[in-house]
């Protein structure tokens, strides 16, 4: 079986391709990733001398190379993670993720249903989502796979739209396809612009932790081995034309989120207890910012016998002991561009 992963090089991504690689040498996966900011070549070290793993540089909005790919190698799956994903940065500019979300989407599902010709025995497009399409919850309540769609920031309205044409392509084409919505992922790799990793960074830096608004925000986290292992057994054993919500059974307001990675690491740091508190800093809450999200992903764990391996709490120490045991990483990706957008958003 020959497997395209898309976004390969991302977070989730590479989590996703080691996975793969790793657990099925039969397979030949290719890793699709145009290395934009969060994409990073780094986070695969350790598999790119496997012999069933191939890197493709290139971007899912080129229409042209996307058709080419597809007819040179003939993929047999394709595993849609390539995005653009941060809520920030697509109130800063919409249209970029529109291209990348959308119109990538749309290049990726033309270019499996022309490659295969509607013969779709043994073909599978599966398409990964996000729980942000369903909107914002109450205090009480879970998303499920059967809640309406009311995605409140262009991020989560592009990929609502792309959920609907992947829909869309099934009941049209017949297209074989699986998605999946899952809830906030953390753990090793993650790009330090999301709220985990971009605290630990700071709390090694000494550096202020600029919490939104009251920090009451509630959001379902999930470590990312975990989702990988669900991804996994979705593409694998998933029913076509399915959708499975994957969460963490596992909600945090930030702000207490926020205080407990502060203990966590004044302790691996050594540092007095409540010394990293001390840089929480509160600035001016982002629009459209969603109360709080809550998966319930009873379904993937009575059909497919998902459940998270491990515990927030021993997730976040994994989190934090592979940060600090990646410094250079973090200094590589930390530099240049991403500096000015972290200037930008945060210094208000």
């Amino acid at each position: 079986m020959k497997i395209l992963v898309t976004g390969g090089a991302g977070f989730i991504g590479s989590h996703v391709v080691r996975r793969f690689v790793q657990s099925y040498p039969k397979y030949h996966i290719y890793n699709l990733d145009a290395l934009t900011y969060a994409g990073n070549l780094e986070n695969l070290s350790d598999i790119k001398e496997y012999s069933n793993y191939t890197f493709i540089k290139g971007d899912i909005t080129n229409e042209e190379f996307i058709n080419g790919i597809f007819h040179k190698y003939n993929f047999d799956g394709v595993i849609h993670l390539a995005a653009e994903s941060h809520v920030d940065r697509s109130i800063a500019d919409p249209m970029a993720f529109v291209k990348t979300n959308v119109i990538g989407t749309v290049n990726l599902l033309n270019a499996a249903r022309d490659c295969w010709e509607n013969d779709f025995e043994n073909k599978r497009f599966y398409h990964i989502s996000t729980d942000e399409v369903y909107g914002a919850l109450g205090e009480v309540g879970l998303f499920t796979e059967l809640t309406a769609y009311d995605p409140n920031s262009p991020y989560s309205a592009s990929k609502a739209s792309s959920d609907h044409f992947v829909r869309a392509y099934g009941e049209t084409y017949n297209m074989p396809y699986v998605i999946t919505n899952c809830s906030n992922n953390y753990g090793p790799n993650h790009f330090p612009e999301k709220l985990i990793p971009l605290f630990i960074n700071n709390i090694i830096n000494n550096r202020p932790l600029p919490v939104y608004g009251d920090g009451n925000y509630t959001r379902d986290w999930l470590y990312v081995v975990d989702h990988a292992r669900a991804i996994d057994l979705v593409f694998h054993k998933g029913k076509n034309a399915e959708t499975y919500n994957i969460g963490g059974f596992n909600e945090w307001k930030n702000i207490d989120l926020v205080k407990l990675l502060c203990k966590q690491m004044d302790s691996k740091l050594n540092r007095p207890v409540g010394e990293s508190e001390k840089l929480i800093t509160y600035v001016k809450d982002r629009p459209g910012h969603d109360l709080r999200y809550a998966i319930d992903a009873s379904k993937i764990n009575k059909e497919l016998g998902w459940e998270p391996s491990v515990t927030f709490k021993e997730g976040l120490v994994k989190t934090i002991d592979w940060y600090l045991s990646n410094k250079e990483w973090l200094k590589n990706v930390t530099s240049g561009k991403y500096k000015e957008y972290y200037n930008i958003q945060y210094n208000n």
